[in-house]
């Protein structure tokens, strides 16, 4: 079962950037040359919510400077608002802007489009249905096996224990 876990996290990440790079390609066509993938990808699922950093990590798979990164570049670029919270001065929120909005709703088309195209390669909604499924089962238990881990003190060594059962 460990060559099959092996190829499956390997199998995820290669079709992680595979989608990014069919998100470029999609960019490029729209000649939309401002933002990269990720970005074009972190604008998509902000949609039209207005959401805080952590909101954005929360709901992506984006680190803290990376979201920080690409939150100023799509503000530089008009496709974000920021403003601060009226409640919490140290937090900031953003939102799509009509430029943002606009170049959403072209990404929902490029969506759109894959799925009609998915009958063509046998991949049918009970697959999909099947596999985030499995998906959502891995993300669970990658996230309790990492609140799992201990981290060994700098004079332990290398060993690090990963419990078998919660304590």
């Amino acid at each position: 079962m460990l060559s099959e876990y092996l190829e499956m996290v390997s199998l995820v990440e290669r079709l992680h950037r595979q989608f990014l790079e069919l998100v470029k390609s999609e960019l490029d066509g729209l000649r939309i040359d401002d933002i990269n993938n990720v970005q074009g990808m972190m604008l998509f699922n902000i949609g039209e919510a207005r959401m805080t950093v952590g909101e954005i990590m929360l709901r992506g798979c984006y680190l803290g400077s990376n979201v920080s990164y690409n939150i100023k570049k799509l503000v530089e670029h008009g496709y974000l608002a920021q403003e601060r919270s009226v409640h919490d001065r140290r937090s900031i929120h953003v939102r799509l802007t009509e430029k943002g909005r606009e170049l959403r709703s072209r990404l929902d088309k490029v969506h759109r489009n894959h799925m009609s195209m998915l009958g063509e390669a046998s991949i049918t909604g009970e697959d999909l249905e099947a596999t985030n499924v499995t998906l959502h089962r891995l993300e669970r238990f990658w996230t309790r096996a990492g609140d799992l881990v201990t981290v060994p003190s700098r004079s332990s060594g290398l060993d690090f224990r990963l419990p078998l059962k919660p304590s």
